[in-house]
């Protein structure tokens, strides 16, 4: 059964499962939904249900791996209005089909996409408070899986990460600037500016925080008792 937000803590970076979450066996299958944007099937050959947007739908909850990288190809080619809510259900369905490097990537600038909007637009504002609450849902419920992965090669998950910050700097949500979207105090552009470099702060601060060998002996130990390698780092 897909797991929903109310069966979990809400914590913003949860980098590995706790030990009774599942199992020690290979995750292939990332079984959350977060309604009304994505549920997630049954069962890994289940069709899921998507509604993010009418032009990516099918194309996302379909089982073939050449479907979900159109809906991949679709994003890259016209980004602007893409919402982030559309861009982590992409990464959760190239997670299913096998493409973990590109959901790692896709989750992360999902994730960075709504950090620099929340610099700028007033999230709290009733009439933003849906994709709020849906990327919390989706941070909280499907982060584990891809930080579960993403940290079975440190090097590659930095590496990743900062792509993702770039291409968020280098693609910025068109959204942000909308007169009709509730935005913070200040102008948007120097907002958004700042919110960006908060980005890049934390980047930096997550690898002086692994740069410390007794930060990285003490999660790599967390990952071992958690079994999360046997879980996320299968080939």
């Amino acid at each position: 059964m897909p797991l929903s937000v109310k069966q979990l803590p809400i914590l913003a970076a949860l980098l590995v499962f706790p030990c009774c979450a599942l199992g020690a066996e290979p995750v292939r299958h990332i079984g959350i939904y977060v309604e009304p944007f994505y549920r997630a099937a049954a069962t890994p050959d289940g069709k899921p249900q998507v509604a993010v947007g009418e032009q990516f739908n099918a194309l996302l909850a379909s089982n073939r791996r050449e479907d979900v990288l159109a809906a991949r190809d679709l994003i890259v080619a016209d980004p602007k209005l893409v919402t982030p809510m559309t861009m982590m259900v992409l990464a959760i369905r190239l997670y299913d089909v096998g493409l973990r490097d590109d959901a790692v990537f896709w989750f992360y600038v999902a994730k960075d996409r709504y950090v620099a909007m929340s610099g700028v637009l007033d999230v709290r504002a009733q009439s933003l408070a849906q994709a709020a609450d849906a990327i919390q849902s989706f941070a909280t419920l499907a982060g584990p899986f891809f930080n579960g992965y993403a940290f079975c090669d440190l090097d590659k998950q930095s590496a990743l990460n900062a792509k993702a910050i770039d291409w968020v700097e280098n693609n910025p949500y068109q959204a942000m600037f909308m007169e009709r979207l509730p935005a913070l105090p200040g102008d948007r552009g120097d907002n958004l500016t700042h919110a960006l470099a908060n980005i890049r702060k934390r980047d930096a601060d997550e690898r002086a925080y692994f740069a410390d060998k007794r930060n990285l002996d003490a999660f790599y130990a967390t990952r071992k008792a958690n079994d999360a390698d046997t879980r996320f780092c299968w080939k």
